[in-house]
């Protein structure tokens, strides 16, 4: 079972969100919240697996929540739901360690595959946000492909193919059955890449693996 916290100054929102989320029956809402410090509180409370935050809430807003989290519950996976795309919103999030990022907006499907995602280790952005991200990263160049390549010298063949499968978006459990091994060794080469590259998240590496032409 899939237990979240959905945090939101909007209390029809929240309804909103929890009755998406209510028709999958493997999640379950554990804790709602109205602003950032009742969220850290309530994850420090219930320990969810997914904690959905707005990014605009009263009292502390969800970046700010975001980095409380990162300290008080780094296994906790932490998605901003928000109206709002801008590039600054979506770089502080990723930048924060944030493992996704939807768009209020977006069909409800892709709220409950988000979850499910990030649940099972992937990062999830919503497409239009992943365009976004993309069309920066391809527009970036040639030096940033050199730079993710030379980066990548660090990496074992092994984790090389396990970071173009990240790029893909691929879960964990993805990944192991693709390439024919454990779980758990997936989750060792995952951690190795990310300290190797210097990525705080798997977004991050994802990324390197863009510039490098190693997914897409």
């Amino acid at each position: 079972m899939i237990r979240v916290l959905i945090a939101d100054d909007e209390p029809m929102v929240r309804v909103g969100v929890k009755t998406i989320l209510d028709t999958d029956p493997d999640i379950t809402v554990v804790a709602e919240a109205a602003t950032g410090r009742q969220a850290v509180e309530a994850v420090r409370a219930h320990r969810p697996d997914v904690a959905l935050l707005d990014i605009r809430m009263p009292d502390m807003d969800g970046l700010a929540a975001l980095t409380e989290l990162r300290r008080v519950a780094p296994d906790v996976a932490v998605v901003m739901l928000t109206t709002f795309d801008e590039d600054d919103f979506v770089a502080r999030a990723l930048a924060g360690d944030a493992r996704g990022f939807l768009l209020k907006a977006a069909d409800p499907r892709e709220l409950v595959i988000g979850v499910r995602a990030v649940a099972d280790g992937a990062a999830y952005l919503s497409p239009r946000i992943a365009q976004r991200v993309i069309a920066r990263v391809a527009g970036d160049g040639l030096a940033r492909r050199q730079a993710a390549t030379e980066r990548l010298a660090a990496l074992s063949d092994r984790e090389r193919q396990v970071l173009a499968l990240v790029g893909d978006g691929l879960s964990n459990a993805d990944i192991a059955a693709r390439l024919y091994i454990s779980e758990g060794t997936v989750k060792a080469h995952v951690s190795a890449i990310l300290s190797r590259l210097g990525a705080a998240n798997r977004v991050q590496a994802a990324i390197v693996a863009w510039h490098a032409g190693l997914a897409g």
